[in-house]
């Protein structure tokens, strides 16, 4: 679990503030000890000349007191002659020792530490000490005063990153503020002006998101319009043809009015069934459905045979063309049964509007590394002008059957939109109707 805050600026202002107090901390402490350290070498450094001012010449300079001698730093000045007679004593409450160690040393005398230096000359030995606890104190203030431009800093420091944090983020509250104020159906793009460079991706794929919502929504909003329109028209024909079942007099009216109804709700529920097909279509395209390697070949031959029943009623001759040994093995990757939707929607549209007696031949390819899948008929086919309207949605051509409800080459058209695979029309070179032609990327060999 983590000890920062969730907030981003709450991060950032934590592992900034944290940064600059350790850091001063650090800075403050080791200038502390390096002050301490170069204020005891400066007391050295002024022990050492005191004594120095001592050798032979300067004995007058004793009798009025030596300049520097002050109890208030704690100076103890002591001069020995060379017979061993003390011949000079800053202060009656500190004696040194008679024998002195030549130098620098540390000697305790009465319960007081001291820091001495020694120095032995032909007719003296001069001895200058220092109480330790005012050295260190007076070193220690000295210290402090190297110390506090950096307690003085680092609060400034922190204003600074406080406030550099503040403003940087100020852009992503923009655009917070932006979507909190928002409607449900306000999906214009979000500014991307003065973002950093960091948010920007961000924006940039949160405005492609609110993008592909707003065609999801448009195309949702476009489909239930035009199911609310297509559907009106089949309710409103099942509503007459039930009044007219009540209106028949006799056995005969009766049984051509019941026909008439049955066919009516055939094609409601036909159109019903369609418009959920091009719903769930539309729905996998918006999402990220799982895909899978699908055999084609075998796919397409089970779907030739469910439709042969059909095509034998209809007088039509239904066939498929053998694959070879690539193409039958031949694999796509997607959704096996949107698939199977795609194949059935091609056999239906050819055995729909191919007259009898007719033909329909099915076929499996595999050319340049794309699986081809060829419905052709023999029936009255597509003008070309009229080729890429009716793959629009709810489009019927003049003189077509009105059973038909427009759904079947859009669900086709989306089917394989999908899948990454083209739809081409065109005309069958062999029966001379309609050429559909589905060409897949063929997935990668195992």
């Amino acid at each position: 679990m983590t000890l920062l805050p969730g907030s981003l600026r709450g991060r950032l202002l934590v592992s900034l503030l944290g940064a600059i107090v350790l850091t001063a901390l650090a800075q403050g402490w080791t200038a502390y000890r390096t002050a301490r350290a170069e204020a005891d070498q400066i007391f050295d450094v002024q022990m050492q000349q005191m004594a120095m001012s001592l050798r032979p010449g300067l004995h007058s300079r004793l009798q009025g007191g030596l300049p520097g001698d002050d109890d208030d730093v704690g100076i103890v000045l002591q001069v020995w002659s060379a017979d061993g007679i003390r011949v000079y004593q800053s202060s009656a409450r500190a004696v040194l020792p008679e024998r002195a160690v030549l130098g620098f040393s540390d000697v305790v005398a009465d319960g007081t530490r001291y820091r001495v230096f020694s120095l032995q000359t032909p007719q003296q030995v001069i001895q200058v000490a220092q109480d330790m606890a005012i050295r260190r104190q007076m070193a220690g203030t000295l210290a402090l005063r190297t110390v506090a431009p950096i307690a003085l800093t680092a609060p400034l420091l922190m204003l600074a990153a406080w406030w550099a944090v503040s403003a940087s983020l100020v852009p992503v509250a923009r655009v917070r503020r932006q979507l909190a104020q928002r409607q449900a159906d306000a999906l214009t793009p979000v500014g991307e002006d003065q973002l950093p460079d960091e948010i920007r991706p961000l924006v940039r794929e949160l405005n492609g998101l609110l993008g592909r919502v707003r065609q999801a929504f448009d195309a949702q909003t476009h489909f239930v319009a035009d199911a609310a329109h297509e559907l009106r028209s089949p309710l409103a024909a099942l509503q007459l043809q039930a009044q007219a079942l009540q209106r028949a007099a006799d056995a005969p009216a009766r049984e051509l009015a019941v026909q008439r109804l049955m066919a009516g709700i055939a094609r409601a529920s036909r159109l019903v069934d369609q418009l959920l097909a091009l719903a769930r279509q539309q729905a996998d395209a918006a999402g990220s459905v799982p895909r899978q390697p699908v055999m084609l070949a075998a796919l397409v031959r089970e779907e030739v045979a469910e439709a042969t029943a059909a095509a034998q009623a209809s007088g039509i001759d239904l066939g498929l063309a053998a694959a070879d040994s690539t193409a039958a093995d031949g694999a796509v990757m997607g959704q096996p049964e949107a698939l199977r939707v795609l194949c059935r929607n091609l056999l239906d549209n050819a055995l729909k509007y191919t007259p009898a007696p007719g033909r329909v031949d099915v076929s499996v390819q595999l050319q340049q590394g794309r699986l081809l899948l060829r419905v052709d008929d023999s029936g009255p086919g597509i003008a070309p002008a009229e080729r890429s309207r009716v793959l629009d949605r709810f489009v019927r051509l003049p003189g077509q059957d009105a059973a038909g409800s427009g759904l079947g080459l859009a669900i086709v058209k989306s089917i394989a939109d999908l899948h990454g695979a083209t739809l081409v029309l065109d005309t069958s070179p062999a029966l001379g109707g309609l050429r559909a032609e589905v060409s897949f990327p063929a997935a990668p060999a195992a």
